[in-house]
């Protein structure tokens, strides 16, 4: 028998591969923004070289104590600038490659910690 630790209600990565990412039984194949109550998406819809400090500005909004930024299928680490308002409010950022977002989250949501992922998949470039 195996014990889940989980917060009662509370969104969690179920699944994930490339190009995707399964959140309980709904399956979303563009970047989303993770909360432990709701699921944002259109996050980095031009990818992650288009983000701007605006898009992380907006993280703010849900009050985080510590954002997990998923950067695709390999660790990338925004400019300084971007993030300044997220440091400025004294939110921890961590940068990670999608997957290890993902799994993180689910650890810091079972400890009922304010956690936000706002996870990026790969755009998908034509033949």
């Amino acid at each position: 028998m195996k014990f889940h630790l989980q917060a009662p209600g509370a969104h969690v990565v179920t699944g994930f591969g490339e190009g995707w990412i399964r959140v309980g039984a709904d399956e979303y194949r563009e970047g989303i923004v993770l909360l432990p109550d709701r699921v944002v998406t259109g996050w980095a819809p031009a990818g992650f070289d288009a983000l701007s400090a605006d898009d992380f500005e907006r993280l703010l909004e849900s009050k985080p104590e510590i954002v997990l930024l998923g950067t695709g299928t390999r660790q990338r680490f925004p400019h300084p600038r971007l993030l300044r308002e997220l440091y400025e409010a004294r939110v921890g950022v961590e940068t990670m490659d999608t997957h290890a977002a993902c799994r993180t989250f689910n650890i810091l949501v079972a400890e009922s910690r304010r956690v936000v992922a706002a996870l990026a998949l790969e755009m998908e470039t034509a033949p």
